[in-house]
This record gives structure tokens, sequence and C-alpha cells, in this order.
């Protein structure tokens, strides 16, 4: 198995993305899955290079990549050093980002084209990532196959929920603080990922997109997500009854954590990636 990690791209507002790409090594030309991160996190999440290795273990080359405002750099892809521009990323952002990646897998000059099958390219999107996912799908009928793993329903992440005086503060400081957990950081969010998102609420609908897509799609989800909640897939799912509705155990993330340090994915993030994996055999 070939694996390349942090090959640098440009990407929006000229930030680089850094993309990991993996393969096996049989000389044929296999179909394409590319992964988008959500909101807070990065491409190597909780070891995500585990489920990468399946993935390419299964016949498919693997591309996952960091959105180019999400606070990490391509010297340090698991690391927020870069906290100016995470409160600079918005929607529209990881759009064009998605599409950039999209069109570096599809380039005639990529030297990964002997393992690429330009045919048979699919989407997975985690939490935010999976709506950015369903958005893209719905303007680029280069992706044959769509597959959200706790996945958002509308671009409201993570203000949807913010009563009327958190939002007032919010445009008259121009700033909110998102804190992290994990890093103890506080995320800074400008004004601007609200404004972006009134600017372009249609082309930020995902029930619009959703509706429209004409490809099989797969939406997956924890039954005890409390950051998406579990109801999202379900109205997902009602707009596009077509697609497979895959209701599991775990949380947002089924049940990984970061650092992941253990050999083997968790019960439930493994149920995930054998239904997404059999879903994209099909």
């Amino acid at each position: 198995m070939t694996s390349i990690k942090n090959i640098s791209i440009p990407g929006a507002n000229k930030l680089p993305i850094a993309l990991d790409i993996f393969f096996n090594d049989e000389p044929v030309k296999k179909p394409v899955v590319i992964y988008a991160h959500g909101f807070n996190g990065f491409k190597d999440w909780g070891n995500f290079d585990l489920i990468a290795q399946q993935f390419a273990a299964a016949g498919f080359t693997f591309v996952k990549f960091n959105f180019s405002h999400n606070g990490t750099a391509p010297e340090q892809p698991e690391d927020f050093v870069n906290l100016e521009a995470f409160g600079e990323n918005n929607y529209t952002r990881q759009l064009n980002d998605l599409r950039l990646v999209v069109d570096w897998v599809c380039d005639a000059q990529n030297q990964y084209q002997p393992h690429i099958n330009l045919n048979n390219i699919s989407l997975i999107g985690h939490s935010m990532g999976g709506g950015i996912a369903i958005l893209h799908a719905a303007t680029d009928n280069r992706i044959q196959k769509l597959v959200g793993w706790a996945s958002i329903a509308e671009c409201k992440t993570p203000w949807g929920a913010w009563p009327a005086d958190k939002m007032q503060h919010w445009k008259e400081t121009g700033v909110a603080y998102y804190n992290n957990s994990r890093t103890k950081q506080q995320m800074p969010m400008r004004y601007q990922l609200y404004e972006d998102y009134i600017q372009n609420k249609e082309r930020l609908d995902i029930e619009k997109a959703i509706r429209q897509l004409q490809i099989p799609v797969l939406i997956c989800h924890g039954n005890a997500d409390p950051s998406v909640p579990v109801e999202n897939a379900r109205l997902l799912h009602c707009w596009q009854p077509s697609a497979q509705l895959f209701i599991t155990g775990g949380d947002h993330v089924f049940n990984r954590k970061h650092p992941w340090t253990e050999k083997d994915l968790p019960a439930e993030m493994q149920t995930v990636v054998n239904k997404t994996l059999q879903f994209l055999n099909y």
C-alpha cells in the first residue's frame, strides 16, 4: 500500500490545502473516494489513517484533506496554529476548496492518475463537511456517489441555536469564540461567517441540493449524537427518499476520539466504514 501525506495544493484565498492519498499498488485505475472533515476538525483527527487504509485495502484510491481555513498548516496538519485563518473560514470557501480538490484528482497532469478512475468518484463528508459534500455533489457531475456521516442539514453551524442577544453581540463585536475543549483554545469566528451565509443562501441551501441529486446517496448517523442530532439524518432522508438511511449507535464521531492510539476503530465507527464500503461497492 502507498500513502503520501501532506501534499500541498492551492486553496481558497491563496491559503494551501494539505491532502493525503492512499491506494494499493495494483497497477489499475481505481474508484476514488474524497473525504471532507467537519467543523473544528482536520483530515487526521482520530487517527483517520486507519480508515483511509481500509478503503485503500478494499481497492479504492482514498483522498482526505484539510480545508484551507481550518486553522492548521501543511507543516502542522494536526494543530490549530493559524487562528486568523480559522476566523475567516466560511461555507463558500469550503465549497471552493472541495472543488479544487476534485479538480486536482481529475487533473491529467496528476502523477497519481494511473490509480485514479475518473468515471468513479465519490464523496464522503462528516458533519459540516457532509453539508459541503451535498452542496458540491449537486453541482458537479463528476461525482457518482455521496455519503454523509453525521451530516448537517442546514448551513448554520455553529450559530444555529444562538439566542438573539448573542447574535447581536457577534454583529457588534465582529467576532465570537468557540471553546475547543480538547486544545483549550478559543477559536475565533468572524461575523463574516454569518454574512457569507446570508449573501449565499441559495448556493448554501442543503435541502434544495439534496432534493435535486440523482446519484446514489447514503446517510449515516449515530443515535446518540449530541452535536448534530439524528433528526438531521431523518430530515435529509425525507428530502431525498431514494437515499439509504443508516442509523447506528455512537456519538457525533461514532465513538472515536483524538488522539486515537489503538490499532482498531471503535465498533460504531467500524460499522459505518463497513456500511460505506458496501454501499460504494454496490
